[in-house]
């Protein structure tokens, strides 16, 4: 499909490519560069949250495990 790049450098997503991938309005999407290829590659970006309760006390590991979530999925964005 194609699609116009706006003035301020904006795509729109055809709506049968959102209802395929179940992209809803204000969810993230995920913007990856094959520079290989010349190609922008844009996937639906779901992420489960993870919360902590105040006043919980939590393990080293806990935290460890979610450093390294954060870790893999920062590294993930430049690849």
């Amino acid at each position: 499909m194609r699609v116009k790049v706006t003035r301020n450098f904006q795509i729109t997503i055809p709506a049968e490519v959102r209802e395929k991938l179940n992209i809803r309005e204000g969810e993230y999407v995920d913007v990856t560069i094959n520079e290989k290829e010349g190609i922008i590659i844009v996937r639906p970006y779901r992420k489960k949250w993870t919360t902590v309760t105040l006043g919980k006390r939590i393990t080293q590991e806990e935290i460890d495990k979610a450093i390294e979530e954060v870790v893999d999925d920062f590294t993930k964005s430049f690849t």
